[in-house]
């Protein structure tokens, strides 16, 4: 065990391993069971039941996406080329569709309309199973699956998922729960018909970890993305030292501590522990978490300190750790999505929860007509830690004002096209 220091911030290593219970002391029942029979047996807790409940019934209502106000603005995304590498997923989608039997691929087939885009959750009770499960099926067709992620994303964003797949094998070990989580305990569906020309998806679902992939032609849209690990390090085996979600972490708390202290004061909406909160702005399983699972039309207003109010250094280090949360992106729509993202910095916001010392846990929220990202430390959900601590973090990043999963680019092509938007959940009045 050791800390060591990048410029201020204090990374504190191994210390979850105080938090580690003995196979006679875990927090919840059926820890020893199949992924179905235990999320049946955690479906049946009333809490749970009510979560997912309330997360489904979301997904039933008219997609708006995320907004400051509850007014999406319809313009801010067009039609355009930026380099996508459809062709690259086309042929893996195509070799993984080869491989995949008659049953595998009327499972993992679902209209691009589907509901089932928005029924992505990030715990590990297997509660939604649209899509075949990456741990039932032949190591073949499970490569092929992940070359189509792999052929979607930039090297580090491929990276980024397989570290949160293999963080979650490690949990799973830790607690005795390997049927429960894995490193391939993860739900994979394809959406519409792979094509060059015409719109169609993927989504990769599990605990710790969700992806929304959409491309129409030489565009794509990825987000929803939900990244996170409990423990965020790997400290035993052959990965013994990855450890993950540095970069958000040390970028976000030396960003606020980098502001004069009238912006970090306009930035800092309260600090925790001790100072009470608005009612219903922790929640049980997010946290502080506004854009989690089941939030897509969640109304989120702005809150902190305002992009036009930032010197130039501050704003080009602001950049910097947006585009940290940017970096699964192919070069093309990365720098796409960074132009957007630069052209409304002036109406960007930058909010923190939390202390400023070195060994604070904390939440920030970076939020704009085009993005919003969320970094929160939380308590333990299978260690035994009741507080946030800085060994378990969740993040989220999605596109608002109606672009989460490409559904603004997709009424686009509608309206171009005079075709008509139809069907239910996903695509309904989007």
């Amino acid at each position: 065990m050791f800390d060591k220091h990048i410029g201020r911030y204090l990374i504190m290593t191994a210390r979850f391993r105080a938090f580690v219970p003995s196979p006679d002391n875990q927090r919840y029942p059926g820890f020893d069971l199949d992924a179905c029979a235990y999320a049946d047996l955690r479906m049946s807790d009333p809490f749970n039941n009510a979560m997912f409940a309330e997360w489904n019934a979301n997904a039933e209502e008219p997609f708006r996406g995320i907004t400051a106000d509850g007014v999406p603005d319809l313009d801010l995304f067009a039609l355009t080329e930026d380099g996508a590498p459809t062709d690259a997923m086309l042929s893996a989608a195509s070799a993984m569709l080869s491989l995949a039997e008659p049953a595998q691929r009327e499972a993992l087939r679902l209209p691009l309309n589907s509901i089932a885009w928005r029924k992505w959750s990030n715990p590990e009770i297997y509660a939604n199973r649209h899509g075949i499960r990456l741990d039932e099926i032949s190591p073949a067709l499970r490569n092929a699956i992940l070359r189509v992620i792999e052929a979607s994303l930039s090297g580090n964003g491929y990276r980024k998922a397989r570290d949160c797949m293999y963080v979650n094998g490690f949990i799973g070990r830790l607690m005795w729960m390997p049927k429960i989580m894995n490193e391939f305990s993860y739900n994979f569906s394809l959406f519409g018909e792979p094509s060059l020309t015409e719109p169609w998806g993927w989504q990769l679902n599990g605990h710790h970890l969700a992806m929304n992939c959409l491309v129409i032609g030489p565009q794509m849209v990825v987000s929803p993305c939900f990244w996170a690990a409990e423990p965020n390090e790997v400290d035993e085996g052959p990965r013994k030292g990855l450890k993950m979600f540095q970069d958000e972490e040390v970028g976000g708390y030396e960003f606020m501590r980098s502001l004069p202290s009238q912006l970090l004061a306009r930035a800092l909406l309260h600090s925790v522990p001790g100072e009470p909160m608005p009612e219903g702005r922790r929640h049980p399983a997010d946290n502080l978490h506004l854009a989690g699972a089941g939030q897509d039309n969640r109304v989120v207003p702005y809150e902190g300190v305002c992009g036009r109010d930032l010197d130039a250094g501050m704003r080009h280090r602001l950049l910097d750790l947006v585009e940290v949360y940017h970096r699964h992106l192919p070069d093309g729509p990365r720098e796409a999505r960074m132009n957007a993202i630069e052209s409304k910095l002036d109406d960007t916001r930058f909010c923190w929860i939390g202390g400023t010392g070195a060994e604070d846990p904390f939440y920030y929220r970076i939020q704009s007509p085009v993005t919003l990202i969320e970094f929160d430390h939380h308590a333990g959900v299978f260690l035994k830690n009741d507080n946030p601590e800085k060994f378990h973090i969740h993040t989220v990043m999605r596109t608002p004002n109606g672009n989460d999963y490409g559904m603004a680019l997709i009424r686009k092509r509608c309206e171009a096209n005079a075709l008509k938007m139809a069907g239910q959940g996903a695509l309904q009045n989007a």
